[in-house]
């Protein structure tokens, strides 16, 4: 064996530096922290004004409801129009257990959460061997199933629902002043984007995103399909029952239409994943501060002049976001900032040589 040293090129290209992931995971969240406090900005800029600040309230929580959505429908493929089951199941579980066992909803929302965290995967396994709309169809089946059920049973009101008494305080997660609504509600989006994160992040997050592109090939390569979508059904099921406690205890008045509405509550949280970026984690907000503000400016500009002149409006900007930015407005936008930096990058070159 030959002890000669090994000879080197020296006119070979440096060998390039290796980012940590602590420096990747640094930069990760001061992106984060820029985000957080984007969205937070719109609370000190509505301070006082009732009718934007009920609108900021409402963006928060869909924000976070569309988060919780894109968990298993962006992340793993699996589009659901059923998640209306759950946000009705966490509104009609806390608020009865306020009422009638006198439990603060800060405690009554833990059982919404594990009720439709572990018994709503157990309801919509058999969908899962449907694939595309297939599974979205069946999912739809559910939403109407809960939606006869809930006008049949008296526990919850039957068709007239049920009224939470207005007794502002702390532990009755009843507040006069809407300002302390807008603070919750964007911790509820904080919290759900934070589990988003740490799901496509971990482990988890790699297997739902295989099966999402090969249902077939992850399970060639020993990913248990049926387990990761149970896991990703069920931390989706536990955030969306969340934020129908905090919109029951907003709202204070529930009732089967409003809850199990297609147009403003199943079919919204696809809507605003689709328009932001669905299977990204802040995609789904963006659609949220894109829709719901601009939804209800449209209806108190247009609604004396033109009934139903904002639905018009607004599909008019959703179908030209469907045939123009299929991948969401986020994809648009991150795709003008890396062009933006690789101009950037390239003329700083230039001015060097």
């Amino acid at each position: 064996m030959s002890n000669d040293p090994i000879a080197v090129d020296s006119k070979a290209p440096p060998a390039r530096p290796v980012v940590s992931s602590q420096h990747s995971t640094s930069r990760a969240l001061k992106l984060a922290a820029l985000a957080m406090a984007a969205t937070a900005a719109p609370i000190v800029l509505f301070w006082g004004n009732q009718f934007w600040m009920n609108i900021l309230i409402y963006t928060y929580l869909f924000a976070g409801l569309a988060v919780s959505w894109n968990i298993i429908a962006g992340f793993g493929g699996q589009f659901s129009l059923g998640h209306g089951v759950f946000f009705a199941a966490g509104a009609y579980i806390g608020s009865i257990l306020y009422l009638r066992y006198g439990l603060s909803p800060w405690i009554g929302i833990l059982p919404g959460m594990l009720i439709c965290g572990v018994l709503g995967p157990l309801i919509f396994w058999p969908t899962f061997r449907l694939k595309g709309s297939f599974f979205a169809i069946a999912t739809l089946a559910f939403n109407e199933v809960g939606m006869a059920l809930a006008n049949y049973f008296e526990i919850t009101g039957g068709p007239r629902g049920v009224q939470v008494p207005f007794k502002a305080g702390l532990e009755n997660m009843i507040f006069a002043n809407p300002l302390h609504y807008a603070l919750l509600m964007f911790g509820y989006m904080a919290l759900c984007l934070g589990v988003a994160w740490l799901v496509r992040n971990g482990r988890l997050g790699f297997y739902l995103l295989a099966v999402r592109d090969d249902q077939d090939c992850a399970r060639a390569a020993g990913i248990d399909v049926a387990r990761v979508k149970l896991l990703g059904m069920a931390i989706s099921a536990a955030l969306t029952a969340a934020g129908g406690t905090l919109f029951a205890m907003y709202v204070r008045t529930i009732d089967p239409p409003t809850l199990f509405s297609l147009t403003d509550i199943g079919f919204k949280f696809a809507l605003l994943a689709l328009i932001g970026g669905i299977g990204t984690v802040m995609g789904p907000v963006l659609g949220a501060f894109l829709i719901i503000p601009t939804e209800n400016w449209l209806r108190t500009l247009l609604s004396n002049a033109i009934p139903g002149g904002h639905l018009l409006v607004l599909g008019t900007f959703m179908l030209l976001a469907a045939l123009f930015m299929r991948k969401g407005v986020g994809h648009v936008i991150s795709e003008a900032l890396r062009r933006w930096r690789h101009k950037r990058s390239a003329a700083q070159q230039g001015e060097r040589k």
